[in-house]
Protein backbone atom coordinates (compact mmCIF):
# COMPACT_ATOMS: atom_id res chain seq x y z
CA UNK A 1 0.00 0.00 0.00
CA UNK A 2 1.36 3.38 -1.05
CA UNK A 3 0.32 6.70 0.52
CA UNK A 4 0.78 10.02 -1.30
CA UNK A 5 0.20 13.62 -0.39
CA UNK A 6 -1.12 15.63 -3.33
CA UNK A 7 -0.62 19.32 -2.60
CA UNK A 8 -1.22 22.41 -4.67
CA UNK A 9 2.26 22.37 -6.19
CA UNK A 10 3.95 19.35 -4.60
CA UNK A 11 3.50 15.61 -4.77
CA UNK A 12 5.23 13.47 -2.15
CA UNK A 13 5.06 9.84 -1.10
CA UNK A 14 4.70 9.21 2.63
CA UNK A 15 6.20 6.34 4.59
CA UNK A 16 2.80 5.27 5.90
CA UNK A 17 -0.57 6.48 7.04
CA UNK A 18 -0.09 9.85 8.82
CA UNK A 19 -1.60 10.65 12.20
CA UNK A 20 -3.31 13.79 10.88
CA UNK A 21 -4.35 15.06 7.48
CA UNK A 22 -2.05 17.57 5.76
CA UNK A 23 -2.99 21.22 6.10
CA UNK A 24 -3.49 21.54 2.33
CA UNK A 25 -4.22 19.17 -0.49
CA UNK A 26 -5.42 15.61 0.07
CA UNK A 27 -4.18 12.08 0.67
CA UNK A 28 -4.18 9.37 -1.96
CA UNK A 29 -4.06 5.80 -0.64
CA UNK A 30 -3.40 3.40 -3.49
CA UNK A 31 -3.24 -0.34 -2.86
CA UNK A 32 -3.80 -3.66 -4.54
CA UNK A 33 -6.76 -5.77 -3.54
CA UNK A 34 -4.63 -8.04 -1.33
CA UNK A 35 -2.88 -5.11 0.38
CA UNK A 36 -6.19 -3.39 1.03
CA UNK A 37 -7.59 -6.53 2.65
CA UNK A 38 -4.54 -6.83 4.92
CA UNK A 39 -4.54 -3.16 5.98
CA UNK A 40 -8.28 -2.54 6.14
CA UNK A 41 -8.27 -2.29 9.96
CA UNK A 42 -5.59 0.42 9.94
CA UNK A 43 -7.35 2.27 7.12
CA UNK A 44 -10.67 2.19 8.98
CA UNK A 45 -9.05 3.47 12.17
CA UNK A 46 -7.37 6.37 10.40
CA UNK A 47 -10.51 7.26 8.45
CA UNK A 48 -12.40 7.50 11.73
CA UNK A 49 -9.73 9.86 13.01
CA UNK A 50 -9.43 11.93 9.79
CA UNK A 51 -12.95 12.12 8.39
CA UNK A 52 -15.03 11.00 11.40
CA UNK A 53 -16.42 8.10 9.30
CA UNK A 54 -15.53 4.65 8.08
CA UNK A 55 -16.19 2.48 5.05
CA UNK A 56 -19.41 0.49 5.10
CA UNK A 57 -18.89 -3.28 5.27
CA UNK A 58 -20.83 -3.84 2.03
CA UNK A 59 -18.61 -1.36 0.21
CA UNK A 60 -15.50 -3.10 1.52
CA UNK A 61 -16.85 -6.36 0.10
CA UNK A 62 -17.47 -4.61 -3.22
CA UNK A 63 -13.91 -3.27 -3.32
CA UNK A 64 -12.52 -6.75 -2.66
CA UNK A 65 -14.76 -8.45 -5.25
CA UNK A 66 -12.82 -9.06 -8.51
CA UNK A 67 -16.03 -9.86 -10.44
CA UNK A 68 -18.02 -6.74 -9.57
CA UNK A 69 -19.36 -4.76 -12.57
CA UNK A 70 -18.92 -1.01 -12.91
CA UNK A 71 -21.29 0.89 -10.65
CA UNK A 72 -21.60 3.99 -8.47
CA UNK A 73 -22.81 4.30 -4.87
CA UNK A 74 -22.65 6.94 -2.16
CA UNK A 75 -23.21 7.68 1.50
CA UNK A 76 -23.41 10.88 3.50
CA UNK A 77 -19.64 10.76 4.08
CA UNK A 78 -18.13 9.49 0.85
CA UNK A 79 -18.76 8.41 -2.75
CA UNK A 80 -17.69 5.07 -4.22
CA UNK A 81 -17.12 4.26 -7.89
CA UNK A 82 -16.15 0.82 -9.21
CA UNK A 83 -14.86 1.01 -12.77
CA UNK A 84 -13.87 -2.03 -14.81
CA UNK A 85 -10.81 -1.32 -16.90
CA UNK A 86 -10.33 -2.51 -20.48
CA UNK A 87 -6.83 -3.81 -21.01
CA UNK A 88 -5.07 -6.25 -23.29
CA UNK A 89 -2.41 -8.76 -22.39
CA UNK A 90 0.85 -9.13 -24.25
CA UNK A 91 0.42 -11.81 -26.90
CA UNK A 92 2.87 -12.02 -29.78
CA UNK A 93 2.07 -9.60 -32.56
CA UNK A 94 1.43 -11.31 -35.92
CA UNK A 95 4.07 -10.77 -38.60
CA UNK A 96 3.50 -10.61 -42.38
CA UNK A 97 5.38 -13.91 -42.73
CA UNK A 98 2.92 -15.79 -40.55
CA UNK A 99 0.71 -18.31 -42.27
CA UNK A 100 -3.03 -18.39 -41.83
CA UNK A 101 -2.92 -20.88 -38.98
CA UNK A 102 -0.44 -18.71 -37.08
CA UNK A 103 -2.57 -15.63 -37.66
CA UNK A 104 -5.71 -17.34 -36.37
CA UNK A 105 -3.79 -18.70 -33.37
CA UNK A 106 -2.55 -15.17 -32.64
CA UNK A 107 -6.14 -13.93 -32.82
CA UNK A 108 -7.18 -16.57 -30.31
CA UNK A 109 -4.42 -15.51 -27.89
CA UNK A 110 -5.24 -11.82 -28.30
CA UNK A 111 -8.92 -12.35 -27.61
CA UNK A 112 -8.21 -14.52 -24.60
CA UNK A 113 -5.79 -11.91 -23.16
CA UNK A 114 -8.42 -9.18 -22.76
CA UNK A 115 -8.78 -8.22 -19.11
CA UNK A 116 -11.68 -6.33 -17.52
CA UNK A 117 -10.69 -6.28 -13.83
CA UNK A 118 -12.42 -3.67 -11.63
CA UNK A 119 -10.71 -0.71 -9.99
CA UNK A 120 -12.38 0.79 -6.92
CA UNK A 121 -12.43 4.47 -5.92
CA UNK A 122 -13.58 5.88 -2.57
CA UNK A 123 -13.83 9.67 -2.36
CA UNK A 124 -13.82 11.53 0.94
CA UNK A 125 -13.43 15.28 1.29
CA UNK A 126 -9.66 15.04 1.74
CA UNK A 127 -8.87 11.38 1.09
CA UNK A 128 -8.94 9.23 -2.05
CA UNK A 129 -8.70 5.44 -1.71
CA UNK A 130 -8.04 3.38 -4.83
CA UNK A 131 -8.09 -0.42 -4.93
CA UNK A 132 -6.38 -1.97 -7.97
CA UNK A 133 -5.78 -5.48 -9.33
CA UNK A 134 -2.35 -6.88 -8.60
CA UNK A 135 -1.17 -6.36 -12.20
CA UNK A 136 -2.73 -2.92 -12.68
CA UNK A 137 -0.30 -0.28 -13.97
CA UNK A 138 -2.62 2.67 -13.34
CA UNK A 139 -1.31 3.38 -9.84
CA UNK A 140 2.33 3.29 -10.90
CA UNK A 141 1.61 5.41 -13.98
CA UNK A 142 -0.07 8.17 -11.99
CA UNK A 143 2.48 8.00 -9.20
CA UNK A 144 5.25 8.70 -11.71
CA UNK A 145 3.22 11.27 -13.64
CA UNK A 146 2.17 13.26 -10.56
CA UNK A 147 5.71 13.11 -9.20
CA UNK A 148 7.01 14.66 -12.42
CA UNK A 149 4.26 17.29 -12.33
CA UNK A 150 5.09 18.10 -8.72
CA UNK A 151 8.81 18.47 -9.52
CA UNK A 152 8.01 20.69 -12.50
CA UNK A 153 5.59 22.74 -10.40
CA UNK A 154 8.24 23.34 -7.76
CA UNK A 155 10.49 24.74 -10.50
CA UNK A 156 7.67 26.89 -11.90
CA UNK A 157 7.60 25.23 -15.34
CA UNK A 158 4.52 23.01 -15.14
CA UNK A 159 1.83 23.24 -17.82
CA UNK A 160 -0.60 20.70 -16.34
CA UNK A 161 -1.53 21.35 -12.73
CA UNK A 162 -1.82 18.73 -10.02
CA UNK A 163 -5.32 17.54 -9.06
CA UNK A 164 -7.05 19.89 -6.65
CA UNK A 165 -9.27 17.29 -4.98
CA UNK A 166 -9.87 13.52 -4.84
CA UNK A 167 -12.63 13.68 -7.46
CA UNK A 168 -10.27 15.35 -9.95
CA UNK A 169 -7.66 12.60 -9.54
CA UNK A 170 -10.31 9.88 -9.79
CA UNK A 171 -11.62 11.28 -13.08
CA UNK A 172 -8.10 11.48 -14.49
CA UNK A 173 -7.54 7.82 -13.66
CA UNK A 174 -10.87 6.78 -15.15
CA UNK A 175 -10.16 8.79 -18.29
CA UNK A 176 -6.74 7.12 -18.58
CA UNK A 177 -8.31 3.67 -18.30
CA UNK A 178 -10.85 4.51 -21.00
CA UNK A 179 -8.17 5.92 -23.31
CA UNK A 180 -6.05 2.80 -22.83
CA UNK A 181 -8.73 1.02 -24.84
CA UNK A 182 -7.17 2.59 -27.95
CA UNK A 183 -4.34 0.04 -27.89
CA UNK A 184 -6.82 -2.76 -27.36
CA UNK A 185 -9.02 -1.40 -30.14
CA UNK A 186 -6.21 -1.45 -32.68
CA UNK A 187 -5.14 -4.94 -31.66
CA UNK A 188 -8.69 -6.31 -31.62
CA UNK A 189 -9.48 -4.73 -34.99
CA UNK A 190 -6.33 -6.22 -36.53
CA UNK A 191 -7.11 -9.70 -35.22
CA UNK A 192 -10.74 -9.57 -36.33
CA UNK A 193 -9.64 -8.41 -39.78
CA UNK A 194 -7.40 -11.48 -39.98
CA UNK A 195 -10.31 -13.72 -39.04
CA UNK A 196 -12.62 -12.04 -41.55
CA UNK A 197 -10.02 -12.32 -44.30
CA UNK A 198 -9.71 -16.02 -43.58
CA UNK A 199 -13.48 -16.34 -43.47
CA UNK A 200 -14.08 -14.62 -46.83
CA UNK A 201 -11.13 -16.10 -48.72
CA UNK A 202 -12.49 -18.02 -51.72
CA UNK A 203 -9.53 -20.42 -51.72
CA UNK A 204 -9.78 -21.53 -48.10
CA UNK A 205 -12.15 -23.71 -46.16
CA UNK A 206 -12.82 -21.92 -42.88
CA UNK A 207 -12.71 -24.32 -39.96
CA UNK A 208 -11.94 -22.01 -37.02
CA UNK A 209 -15.53 -21.44 -35.97
CA UNK A 210 -14.67 -21.73 -32.24
CA UNK A 211 -12.29 -18.75 -32.59
CA UNK A 212 -14.93 -16.69 -34.36
CA UNK A 213 -17.61 -17.58 -31.81
CA UNK A 214 -15.19 -16.75 -29.01
CA UNK A 215 -14.49 -13.34 -30.57
CA UNK A 216 -18.22 -12.64 -30.84
CA UNK A 217 -18.72 -13.60 -27.18
CA UNK A 218 -15.86 -11.31 -26.14
CA UNK A 219 -17.37 -8.45 -28.13
CA UNK A 220 -20.67 -9.04 -26.34
CA UNK A 221 -18.80 -8.98 -23.03
CA UNK A 222 -17.04 -5.73 -23.97
CA UNK A 223 -20.36 -4.15 -24.93
CA UNK A 224 -21.84 -5.08 -21.55
CA UNK A 225 -18.75 -3.73 -19.79
CA UNK A 226 -18.94 -0.42 -21.64
CA UNK A 227 -22.65 -0.08 -20.89
CA UNK A 228 -21.95 -0.63 -17.18
CA UNK A 229 -19.16 1.97 -17.36
CA UNK A 230 -21.48 4.47 -19.01
CA UNK A 231 -24.21 3.88 -16.42
CA UNK A 232 -21.75 4.28 -13.52
CA UNK A 233 -20.28 7.53 -14.86
CA UNK A 234 -23.75 8.88 -15.66
CA UNK A 235 -24.84 8.20 -12.07
CA UNK A 236 -21.71 10.01 -10.86
CA UNK A 237 -22.56 13.01 -13.05
CA UNK A 238 -26.12 13.05 -11.70
CA UNK A 239 -24.83 12.91 -8.13
CA UNK A 240 -22.31 15.66 -8.89
CA UNK A 241 -25.15 17.89 -10.11
CA UNK A 242 -26.89 17.44 -6.75
CA UNK A 243 -23.93 18.57 -4.69
CA UNK A 244 -24.79 21.73 -2.67
CA UNK A 245 -23.81 25.02 -4.21
CA UNK A 246 -20.77 26.86 -2.89
CA UNK A 247 -20.35 30.59 -2.55
CA UNK A 248 -16.62 30.74 -3.23
CA UNK A 249 -15.79 31.53 -6.88
CA UNK A 250 -12.72 29.27 -6.92
CA UNK A 251 -14.75 26.38 -5.51
CA UNK A 252 -17.46 26.94 -8.13
CA UNK A 253 -14.81 26.88 -10.84
CA UNK A 254 -13.40 23.60 -9.53
CA UNK A 255 -16.91 22.15 -9.45
CA UNK A 256 -17.47 23.16 -13.05
CA UNK A 257 -14.14 21.64 -14.08
CA UNK A 258 -15.25 18.38 -12.46
CA UNK A 259 -18.45 18.45 -14.52
CA UNK A 260 -16.49 19.12 -17.71
CA UNK A 261 -14.03 16.31 -17.00
CA UNK A 262 -16.89 13.94 -16.14
CA UNK A 263 -18.69 14.70 -19.40
CA UNK A 264 -15.42 14.16 -21.26
CA UNK A 265 -15.01 10.72 -19.66
CA UNK A 266 -18.61 9.87 -20.58
CA UNK A 267 -18.00 10.95 -24.19
CA UNK A 268 -14.91 8.72 -24.39
CA UNK A 269 -16.91 5.77 -23.10
CA UNK A 270 -19.56 6.46 -25.73
CA UNK A 271 -16.92 6.34 -28.45
CA UNK A 272 -15.54 3.06 -27.12
CA UNK A 273 -19.05 1.59 -27.00
CA UNK A 274 -19.73 2.74 -30.56
CA UNK A 275 -16.54 1.11 -31.80
CA UNK A 276 -17.27 -2.16 -29.98
CA UNK A 277 -20.71 -2.28 -31.56
CA UNK A 278 -19.18 -1.55 -34.96
CA UNK A 279 -16.76 -4.45 -34.54
CA UNK A 280 -19.61 -6.68 -33.44
CA UNK A 281 -21.67 -5.71 -36.47
CA UNK A 282 -18.65 -6.26 -38.72
CA UNK A 283 -18.20 -9.79 -37.37
CA UNK A 284 -21.90 -10.51 -37.92
CA UNK A 285 -21.71 -9.16 -41.47
CA UNK A 286 -18.63 -11.29 -42.21
CA UNK A 287 -20.50 -14.43 -41.13
CA UNK A 288 -23.49 -13.50 -43.29
CA UNK A 289 -21.22 -12.75 -46.26
CA UNK A 290 -19.47 -16.11 -45.77
CA UNK A 291 -22.73 -18.01 -45.98
CA UNK A 292 -23.88 -15.88 -48.91
CA UNK A 293 -20.64 -16.62 -50.78
CA UNK A 294 -20.97 -20.30 -49.88
CA UNK A 295 -24.51 -20.34 -51.26
CA UNK A 296 -23.41 -18.54 -54.43
CA UNK A 297 -20.59 -21.07 -54.92
CA UNK A 298 -23.06 -23.92 -54.45
CA UNK A 299 -25.37 -22.38 -57.04
CA UNK A 300 -22.48 -22.13 -59.52
CA UNK A 301 -21.62 -25.80 -58.99
CA UNK A 302 -25.24 -26.90 -59.40
CA UNK A 303 -25.62 -24.78 -62.54
CA UNK A 304 -22.51 -26.33 -64.09
CA UNK A 305 -23.69 -29.83 -63.26
CA UNK A 306 -27.13 -29.06 -64.71
CA UNK A 307 -25.60 -27.79 -67.97
CA UNK A 308 -23.40 -30.87 -68.28
CA UNK A 309 -26.43 -33.08 -67.70
CA UNK A 310 -28.39 -31.18 -70.37
CA UNK A 311 -25.50 -31.56 -72.85
CA UNK A 312 -25.00 -35.30 -72.32
CA UNK A 313 -28.65 -36.25 -72.14
CA UNK A 314 -29.23 -36.13 -75.96
CA UNK A 315 -25.93 -37.99 -76.48
CA UNK A 316 -27.07 -40.70 -74.10
CA UNK A 317 -30.34 -40.88 -76.10
CA UNK A 318 -28.43 -41.41 -79.36
CA UNK A 319 -26.13 -44.08 -77.92
CA UNK A 320 -29.07 -45.78 -76.25
CA UNK A 321 -31.04 -45.81 -79.51
CA UNK A 322 -28.25 -47.44 -81.50
CA UNK A 323 -27.49 -49.81 -78.66
CA UNK A 324 -30.87 -51.56 -78.95
CA UNK A 325 -30.78 -55.25 -79.83
CA UNK A 326 -32.43 -55.02 -83.32
CA UNK A 327 -30.99 -56.09 -86.66
CA UNK A 328 -32.84 -53.61 -88.93
CA UNK A 329 -31.64 -50.32 -87.41
CA UNK A 330 -30.68 -47.41 -89.74
CA UNK A 331 -26.93 -47.19 -90.47
CA UNK A 332 -26.32 -50.37 -88.44
CA UNK A 333 -24.79 -52.24 -91.41
CA UNK A 334 -23.20 -49.21 -93.11
CA UNK A 335 -19.44 -48.70 -92.98
CA UNK A 336 -19.93 -44.94 -92.52
CA UNK A 337 -22.71 -45.29 -89.96
CA UNK A 338 -20.45 -44.92 -86.96
CA UNK A 339 -18.90 -41.70 -88.34
CA UNK A 340 -22.33 -40.26 -89.13
CA UNK A 341 -23.45 -41.03 -85.60
CA UNK A 342 -20.29 -39.53 -84.08
CA UNK A 343 -20.76 -36.42 -86.23
CA UNK A 344 -24.37 -36.04 -85.13
CA UNK A 345 -23.39 -36.45 -81.48
CA UNK A 346 -20.53 -33.95 -81.81
CA UNK A 347 -22.84 -31.46 -83.52
CA UNK A 348 -25.45 -31.82 -80.79
CA UNK A 349 -22.82 -31.50 -78.02
CA UNK A 350 -21.11 -28.47 -79.53
CA UNK A 351 -24.42 -26.84 -80.37
CA UNK A 352 -25.76 -27.21 -76.85
CA UNK A 353 -22.45 -26.10 -75.36
CA UNK A 354 -22.44 -22.98 -77.53
CA UNK A 355 -26.07 -22.27 -76.67
CA UNK A 356 -25.46 -22.52 -72.91
CA UNK A 357 -22.30 -20.45 -73.23
CA UNK A 358 -24.23 -17.70 -75.03
CA UNK A 359 -26.78 -17.83 -72.22
CA UNK A 360 -23.88 -17.49 -69.72
CA UNK A 361 -24.82 -20.72 -67.97
CA UNK A 362 -21.16 -21.77 -68.19
CA UNK A 363 -19.68 -18.35 -67.31
CA UNK A 364 -18.09 -17.81 -63.91
CA UNK A 365 -19.65 -14.32 -63.78
CA UNK A 366 -23.19 -15.72 -63.86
Amino acid sequence: MRVFHVGTDRFTELDGLPDTLPASGFLWIGSTRGEFERHIAAVQENLQHWEASQLVDLHISDLLNPQLPSHYDYTSWYDMLVFRRLAAGSPREPSPADDKQATVASARRALAAIDTSPVGFVLFDHVLITVHPSDCAVREHFAQRLASLGAAGAEGRVAVRLPNNPADLMLRMVNHMVDSYLDLRRQLTRQLDALQGELLSPKSRFRDWPVLLESRNILHMLEDTCEDQRAAVQEWIDALAEWPDVADAAARRERELLRVRSRDVLEHIERVLTHVRRLEQSAENAVQMHFSALGHRTNDIMRTLTVLTAVFMPLNLVTGFFGMNFDALPLIHSATGVWVTVGVMATIGLGLGLYFWRKRYLSTRG
